[in-house]
């Protein structure tokens, strides 16, 4: 299991700051190479991009590509792939239909490249069709949740009340699918406050972790988004448990552990020898 709790984004366009974000703490750090990339830096910053993708140790590599459906989007990935990438994700924004999912697995088989894909839903297409994008293709690493997008296509403030739908949609989607899903980054994000309370309320949820506009907000993440001492505690106690019983049953506290509980025990301790990797 690799874990997902953090993602920091970093222009592409700003080489002089890749190492310090990819000493920073995340999870995972993505170089944007779509909104934070003024048009007339695309193609200097897709240069700098192709170098990115390598299987070295430390977090997820991810690169955000234009979306599939311009110009620059195909020009991103086609040199992403021609680069001969040893490792790392690429990131799709805009994802309305699991065609483009499918089409960068095409690619990508095609290329021979050791590439995960990531998949960044955003539109109200792209919930509708958010069951069968996540599912598109064995090589999805994770998904993320492109609240403010959203918001302006529904006509909604990017709050918790008018976007439960739409996050609660989505997780069920990812569960469904087994894909981990991050939550938008907190906008507030000089506020601790603020980032801690987002970070609570989104794994209340049941997303899995939540991106990152500054790297003073990754610690809160990070903690948010791991497994307590006293969660670990008890899903050790219920392994144990369900591992000595002789006929796969087992009962806690006057409770029947189930299957479900035991993928969701695993999953926590799971994520706990992912951490102390």
């Amino acid at each position: 299991m690799t874990p997902h709790r953090s993602l920091l984004f970093a222009p592409a366009n700003r080489p002089a700051i890749h190492d310090k974000a990819l000493a920073s703490g995340a999870d995972i750090v993505c170089l944007d190479l779509e909104d934070a990339v003024p048009p007339a830096d695309k193609a200097s910053a897709r240069e700098t991009a192709t170098g990115f993708l390598t299987d070295a140790a430390g977090p997820e590599r991810v690169v955000r590509i234009n979306g599939l459906r311009s110009a620059d989007g195909l020009r991103d990935i086609l040199a992403l792939l021609e680069a001969g990438p040893t490792g790392g994700t690429i990131f799709l924004p805009k994802v309305a239909t699991p065609d483009e999912v499918r089409l960068t697995d095409e690619l990508i088989t095609e290329a021979a490249a050791p590439l995960k894909i990531a998949v960044l839903i955003e539109s109200l297409e792209g919930l509708y069709n958010a069951a069968a994008i996540l599912s598109a293709s064995p090589r999805i690493s994770f998904a993320m949740f492109g609240a403010v997008d959203y918001a302006a296509e529904l006509g909604v403030e990017v709050a918790p009340e008018p976007l439960f739908h739409a996050r609660t949609t989505l997780i069920h989607a990812a569960k469904l699918a087994g894909v981990d899903l991050l939550d938008v980054p907190c906008l507030a994000f000089r506020d601790e406050q603020a980032v801690s309370k987002e970070a609570d309320a989104a794994r209340a949820l049941g997303f899995t972790g939540k991106a990152a506009l500054h790297p003073s907000n990754l610690s809160i993440l990070n903690t948010a988004f791991s497994p307590s001492e006293d969660e670990i505690a008890h899903a050790e106690k219920v392994i144990d448990l369900f591992d000595q019983s002789p006929n796969g049953l087992a009962v806690l506290d006057g409770k029947l552990i189930e299957k479900p509980v035991i993928r969701s025990m695993q999953r926590i301790l799971a994520l706990r020898d992912a951490q102390a990797t």
